[in-house]
């Protein structure tokens, strides 16, 4: 499969600290491939020098081919990545139609072609009962899925998603998953920071395990499941609860 997305020897420094430390991730066209670790192992970090919000002490950041490492989030977003935040940051007192209508009015030509990308949207979302309704009186669960909506509105080749679960009961997890599955049945790659770990056993082709913000172990998630290495960091922790 084609590299999406490469970083080569990402660093990044907070004063003497290494938050993330020689970071070398590829994503592949078309996985679903997760990003996971300990509290602190530099998961956000990482993520956040991806969509260009922090800056690069040192190393590179290729998406489609092309270095990003000094472009800024919007540049980036033009690229073709398109970004879900741990936190909903939906128009709250605006219908939920119109949240996706606001996503979409840039990037679909016609008024005709816009309502039928709204409904698809909808629909999609499990949304369309709820179009009139004022975003912020959806529940915790349906506010994420608006926002993923919002980020699929912009046409994205890569969507980024952090901890997108934050917040969610089993059963919205698990619809969660159903969710980027589907999207990346249809040809969409996704790459997701997350610490449920059954939700990644749900969703995840590739896992890439950060410790320290090094790379700690990388593969599909029976090979990261069985590593003993992981289950005494990360996997045997989650496992008590």
């Amino acid at each position: 499969m084609t590299t999406l997305l490469q970083t080569r020897s990402l660093t990044k420094h907070f004063g003497g600290h290494a938050a993330v430390s020689d970071v070398d991730l590829s994503v592949k066209q078309g996985e679903i491939h997760c990003l996971i670790g300990p509290n602190g192992a530099g998961k956000s970090t990482l993520f956040k020098l991806i969509v260009g919000t922090h800056e690069a002490t040192s190393g590179h950041i290729a998406f489609q081919g092309a270095d990003v490492t000094r472009k800024r989030p919007f540049q980036r977003v033009q690229q073709g990545m398109s970004i879900k935040m741990q936190a909903p940051s939906v128009f709250k007192e605006l219908p939920v139609r119109q949240n996706i209508h606001i996503a979409l009015q840039h990037h679909v030509a016609g008024r005709a072609e816009l309502t039928r990308e709204e409904d698809r949207l909808l629909e999609l979302l499990d949304l369309a009962a709820d179009a009139a309704k004022p975003a912020g009186e959806l529940a915790h669960g349906q506010q994420q899925w608006l926002e993923i909506g919002m980020a699929l509105a912009l046409k994205p080749v890569l969507l980024l998603m952090d901890e997108p679960t934050a917040g969610l009961s089993p059963e919205e997890t698990f619809k969660t998953g159903e969710l980027i599955q589907k999207l990346n049945a249809e040809g969409m790659t996704v790459l997701v920071v997350e610490h449920d770990m059954a939700f990644i056993r749900q969703i995840a082709q590739r896992v890439t395990v950060l410790h320290f913000g090094k790379v700690f172990a990388e593969g599909s998630i029976g090979e990261v499941i069985a590593d003993p290495r992981v289950a005494e960091i990360y996997l045997g922790k989650t496992n008590e609860h």
